[in-house]
């Protein structure tokens, strides 16, 4: 019988793995807030950053959002977590929309600079444990807000246990340097390529 379909060599096998796995995580047993960066040009990014979000309501861990460039696009998860979680999530939107929509790159820069001073806020304020700040990597590669303030805030300021997760594309590589955890979303296939608009519940 092969070692694939043997039930038996495969308890075996398992058994070795769960062993191994076992022994490396008793090594693993530091904690700290995490600086977490989503990036590249896939999907998912912010999709990511809110699954967290939900976690941390069924933890009962306060949370925040900051929308940097969203603006009043309405999206599903504004809405649902400010109809069903505003106690348990502080919702912020300082954007006021993709910087090729508002054409003003100094209210642009306003904008981002109003949310980034409430995000300092909530980052600091020890009730909350998790912040995103969806879209921030935007506002820091078009130079609305300045790199070396947001690196040295999170580097100094941040409370140690609480986590703060930047996402959007083209993330600096200061920020990468920075952040504990990175991953980089690739774009495989995309339906836009083929005329498909934004759907709702997919794309917001």
């Amino acid at each position: 019988m092969p070692e694939s379909t043997d039930p038996v060599r495969h308890r075996e096998k398992m058994q070795k793995i769960k062993a191994a796995r076992d022994r490396m995580m008793e090594t693993k047993t530091g904690e700290k807030g995490l600086i977490i960066v989503h990036t590249g040009a896939g999907k998912g990014k912010s999709s990511s950053g809110f699954g967290m979000i939900m976690r941390c309501i069924a933890h009962e861990m306060p949370c925040a959002v900051v929308q940097f460039i969203k603006g009043d696009w309405t999206t599903g998860e504004r809405e649902f977590l400010r109809a069903r979680f505003a106690r348990e999530c502080t919702f912020v939107v300082s954007g006021e929309g993709f910087t090729w929509e508002t054409q003003d790159r100094d209210r642009d820069i306003a904008a981002a600079r109003a949310g980034w001073e409430q995000a300092k806020t909530l980052i600091r304020d020890p009730a909350i444990r998790f912040v995103l700040l969806d879209e921030i990597n935007i506002a820091l590669r078009y130079d609305y807000l300045p790199l070396d303030e947001v690196l040295d805030f999170l580097r100094d300021e941040k409370p140690p246990m609480t986590h703060v997760v930047l996402t959007g594309r083209n993330a600096k590589p200061d920020l990468i340097a920075l952040a504990d955890l990175v991953t980089e979303m690739t774009m495989v296939k995309h339906p836009f390529r083929d005329g498909i608009m934004a759907q709702k519940g997919i794309e917001f």
